[in-house]
């Protein structure tokens, strides 16, 4: 029998603190943050509360913000979009999303996703983590179509924060009323 999960109640939110299956709401699990960047929700813990096989989060796009640099990975990820409307950059060309459309990135899949429309979007992100992880994960791209989103990185690179260059990074904060549709 598969025991359920504890939950470790950090400063900012929940999430497992071992092995197992468990039940947390996303208003209550751990977000991260910085101004002008997405809102990401973290459902997965640290060292025994992290998931071996899949990667899941939440992220809130204001209008114009990037989910991430523009980039591929050497597993396949997939986006759902919950709530608004997106634009997606996926092999140097622009796609509208709205409401319910999925998005799926095989390996390799050179991609980001921007926010768009007149408020926030909300997309669900699930990525696989047999090869995704490691020196071999993937790359981050400089591509012109994302570059006129503010979503590309000034050169190729494997080296996150040098993609991330002058952008200010993420960190924890609890969840902020809004961000999740009612």
């Amino acid at each position: 029998m598969v025991p359920e999960a504890p939950l470790h109640r950090h400063e900012h939110g929940l999430a497992p603190a071992g092995p197992g299956w468990f039940v947390l709401n996303a208003h209550d699990a751990r977000w991260t943050h910085a101004r002008g960047r997405s809102a990401v929700c973290e459902f997965e813990g640290d060292g025994d509360g992290a998931f071996a096989q899949i990667g899941v989060n939440l992220s809130v796009l204001d209008p114009g913000q990037a989910m991430a640099c523009y980039h591929w990975e050497a597993d396949q990820e997939d986006f759902l979009v919950l709530a608004g409307q997106a634009l997606l950059i996926v092999e140097g060309q622009e796609r509208r999303l709205r409401q319910w459309d999925f998005v799926h990135c095989p390996p390799h899949t050179a991609h980001t996703i921007v926010g768009a429309g007149n408020g926030p979007s909300l997309v669900l992100a699930l990525g696989a983590r047999q090869d995704s992880t490691g020196p071999d994960w993937g790359g981050y791209l400089a591509d012109p179509v994302a570059a006129a989103h503010d979503a590309s990185a000034a050169a190729d690179t494997t080296v996150p924060a040098q993609a991330y260059a002058g952008l200010p990074r993420r960190r924890p904060v609890p969840y902020r009323r809004g961000w999740l549709p009612d």
